[in-house]
């Protein structure tokens, strides 16, 4: 295990992040241009990120993991570009600049949505198949795969993402709630995390644990982007503060009350922290990015 910091982590990706995307037709260079264009808008990378550093923290090859860490950022960025589309959220701002439909019209940033979702699974397939002859890395990466593309469907972000609508201007219960997050937003972060203890030599506690931890960052990641839709400035979030109470979503502050909002989080946070508490040594990124997270929504 090398000592990488959260930025060596994230610089890796933002080195990387287009290497995995497939050459396009120049007759379909705006497909090409729109993907190209929310993809390098920034962001924290915090899901590629997790990737590498649970794949560091289970002893895999960091560098081998990146088309996987590439790839959830792929989908990550696909599910941002729909979300923000006039037919779901209809937001104008994404980290701090038009949204995609904003600047592509509605049509091109649905198709470039997809398009990222399909590079995703490219770069995931196009990397197994170096792999056929080694039975044993080509098991890790399938299995990598399968969490990646599992918390990205039905069961993921796309239930997330139906329910999340569906539950607009109802009185919505702390238990949905907590399912609209636990899909929409954490199973994306707990398939980062498994995905790269997967393309590790992750053991079975080990991996028990992981998802432990995973589970509650992601809940708590939720928590903290909404108590930040409430207090937080446009500036610091890069979108339009507010936007949930006006949309009349199912936020945490809108169920739970936001000071109990904020204990929420700091107890997720202790979770996830505690999960690691045995392997505090090695997990010091994702340690460290739950805390640093905690302090955020404070």
């Amino acid at each position: 295990m090398k000592d990488y910091t959260f930025n060596d982590y994230r610089d890796m990706i933002e080195n990387h992040l287009m290497d995995f995307i497939p050459d396009i037709d120049n007759k379909s260079i705006t497909l090409y241009e729109s993907m190209k264009y929310s993809l390098s808008s920034g962001g924290k990378r915090i899901r590629p990120v997790l990737l590498l550093a649970a794949c560091d923290f289970c002893g895999g090859k960091v560098e081998e993991a990146l088309p996987y860490a590439c790839a959830i950022e792929y989908i990550h960025t696909y599910s941002l570009i729909h979300d923000d589309l006039p037919c779901m959220d209809n937001d104008d701002l994404r980290r701090g600049v038009p949204t995609n439909h904003k600047v592509f019209g509605d049509a091109v940033a649905t198709l470039a949505g997809d398009g990222l979702q399909a590079a995703a699974y490219e770069a995931m397939n196009k990397d197994m198949l170096l792999y056929f002859d080694d039975e044993d890395a080509l098991k890790k990466r399938i299995r990598a795969s399968y969490e990646i593309v599992k918390g990205a469907g039905c069961r993921g972000i796309v239930a997330g993402q139906i329910a999340d609508m569906e539950a607009e201007g109802k009185n919505c219960s702390e238990e949905m709630t907590d399912y609209i997050h636990l899909t929409k937003t954490a199973a994306l972060i707990v398939a980062a995390v498994k995905a790269g203890a997967q393309l590790g030599d992750c053991k079975e506690d080990m991996l028990t644990q992981l998802t432990i931890y995973a589970e509650n960052l992601g809940l708590a990641f939720q928590i903290c982007d909404d108590i930040l839709d409430v207090e937080g400035q446009e500036e610091e979030m890069g979108k339009k503060a507010g936007m949930d109470s006006v949309n009349k979503k199912a936020s945490y502050p809108a169920v739970y009350g936001l000071e109990r909002s904020k204990e929420r989080l700091e107890e997720l946070t202790n979770t996830a922290v505690e999960a690691l508490g045995r392997y505090y040594d090695n997990a010091e990124v994702l340690t460290k990015l739950a805390k640093e997270l905690a302090v955020r929504g404070k």
